[in-house]
């Protein structure tokens, strides 16, 4: 069985709260999912807005290799000639081949939205999908509202399905609009419109119930042969369903033919691509491409993977090109311990007594606040601190921030550091401004460091995270600090503890910098 991949990120996943894609992004994110295999490749809706319409014409130069662009839009208004109504102008005008149009499937939104006849509406619908054949266009007809529709009025909602068939359109598509229908109800609905209708049909679901993703891959277990989705669930509301657990399961559960096993290895890497150009950040525990997707931290888990993988793993990590992860927390064993210890080549035997104490050091720290599954190169630079196979590059001797708002700054803030270091035998005292204390600091550090490893140039962070450990305690609580930094080729997170904010900034940033030295050092 071969299913079509649909994606509308770029329309409905642009309606998601928080995201704006540019026309650039919106170019870039339609190449990632060309070379995914995608299908078609919703563009937006051109007419609507003046970018839309950019894209379009902008897209004309992308060099496609496995996806058909779609131009997006309405039936014809309520008694308008259907050629010279806007929308179809506008669709006509993307230049592209395939074309989806949506019409009302429900009485309320014709009555109450639309404020026509159920039979206008009707011939909207057919008028619509038989001008675009006649403009030679391949022709999706989006059943809105479909499954609510065939709740509250079964005959009405298949004639506007029968009406779009005798239009000539090449796919219906059942739109759970308001994201509220259950699976079993999908199924059954499904076979039912399949024994009424020709014409392949789609699934087009919403997770306003969490059921999305549930619902898609039943629809094709009842007969679908086309599935319309977002990437990561990106989408208005609660999103649409998550077109990237819609492939791993058809692909991996169902054994069905959407991609390629080569390009079910990019899943994680484009799922990621993607919510970057979104600029929000992917949910960890994400099924398939979470960074938390195969994550392991209990004792007892850890020791079962390690022996078989399938004990706790209900498929291979790399099969979707995501990775196995075995966490190191106050909740792991000895097992935990020694597969990490292995991972950064630091030889440890189960049954030294190096072993327990630094299981007994890491359960305490975890018990104080630190929380190093967030931070793994803090967990390994702890590690070989531990075992005494670290050799700091530099030793602080003290510093100082100070915090100023003066009348002369005309109330502006500012913030200095001054740090002294010793590095190789030589002492360095160093002072620098930044747009607050924990950059002051960065700035200070790196102005210290700079004539000794110039590499720490290549290094910049890009995230800091603080949290209160115990509300309650007021502003005596600890805090948490995880700071990410970046060079020219990986991303790593560090950690600070501290009821002093300076000082968790101070331990989260100095464990950044020497993880970059220690990693440029074993290369």
């Amino acid at each position: 069985m071969k299913v079509e991949l649909y994606d509308t990120t770029l329309r409905d996943g642009a309606q998601t709260q928080g995201i704006s894609f540019s026309v650039s992004d919106k170019l870039r994110i339609a190449e990632k999912l060309d070379t995914l295999g995608i299908h078609y490749i919703e563009g937006g809706w051109p007419g609507a807005n003046p970018k839309d319409v950019e894209f379009f014409k902008k897209a004309k130069g992308l060099k496609l290799k496995n996806a058909k662009l779609v131009a997006f839009g309405s039936t014809r208004r309520a008694h308008t000639d259907v050629s010279e109504d806007a929308t179809m102008k506008g669709l006509l005008q993307s230049n592209v081949d395939v074309i989806t149009i949506f019409g009302k499937c429900w009485n309320l939104h014709v009555k109450e939205v639309l404020k026509t006849t159920p039979e206008e509406n009707l011939k909207m619908i057919e008028d619509s999908v038989k001008f675009l054949k006649s403009k030679g266009k391949f022709t999706i007809f989006d059943a809105e509202h479909f499954f609510d529709g065939y709740r509250e009025n079964p005959e009405y909602a298949l004639k506007c399905l029968t009406v779009a068939e005798a239009g000539g359109a090449d796919r219906i598509v059942l739109c759970d609009t308001n994201g509220g229908t259950l699976t079993s109800t999908v199924f059954e609905v499904v076979e039912e419109v399949k024994k009424k209708v020709k014409t392949p049909l789609g699934m087009h679901a919403h997770n306003d119930a969490d059921m999305a993703v549930a619902n898609t891959v039943a629809a094709v277990q009842a007969g679908c042969i086309q599935v319309q989705g977002t990437m990561n669930g990106y989408g208005e509301r609660c999103g649409n369903a998550n077109l990237v657990s819609i492939i791993g399961n058809l692909k991996l559960k169902l054994g069905v033919d959407c991609i390629s096993d080569l390009s079910l290895k990019e899943l994680t890497e484009t799922a990621h691509y993607v919510a970057e150009m979104s600029n929000t950040r992917l949910n960890d525990n994400q099924p398939f491409v979470g960074n938390s997707a195969f994550a392991h931290k209990a004792g007892v888990h850890v020791n079962a993977i390690i022996k078989n993988p399938k004990t706790y793993e209900h498929m291979e990590p790399e099969r979707v090109g995501n990775r196995r992860m075995l966490l190191i927390s106050e909740l792991s064993g000895k097992s935990s311990l020694l597969k990490k210890a292995e991972e950064i080549n630091l030889g440890i035997d189960k049954e030294a007594p190096e072993t327990k104490k630094i299981l007994k050091l890491l359960q305490d720290l975890e018990h104080k606040g630190y929380h190093f599954e967030a931070a793994e190169a803090s967990l390994e630079l702890f590690m070989k601190r531990a075992t005494k196979k670290f050799n700091r590059f530099f030793e602080l001797k003290d510093f100082r921030v100070i915090v100023e708002k003066s009348a002369k700054n005309k109330g502006k803030l500012t913030s200095e550091a001054t740090i002294k270091l010793k590095v190789n035998d030589k002492l360095e005292h160093t002072a620098s401004l930044g747009d607050g204390p924990v950059n002051a600091l960065d700035n200070a550090l790196r102005k210290a460091l700079k004539d000794f490893y110039p590499s720490l140039n290549e290094m910049h962070l890009t995230d800091f995270k603080v949290r209160v450990l115990d509300e309650k305690v007021g502003t005596a609580a600890q805090v948490r600090v995880l700071i990410q930094s970046q060079d020219k080729t990986d991303s790593w997170w560090t950690i600070g503890v501290s009821e002093n904010i300076i000082e968790a900034s101070w331990q989260a940033l100095v464990d950044s910098v020497e993880y970059k030295l220690l990693k440029d050092s074993e290369r």
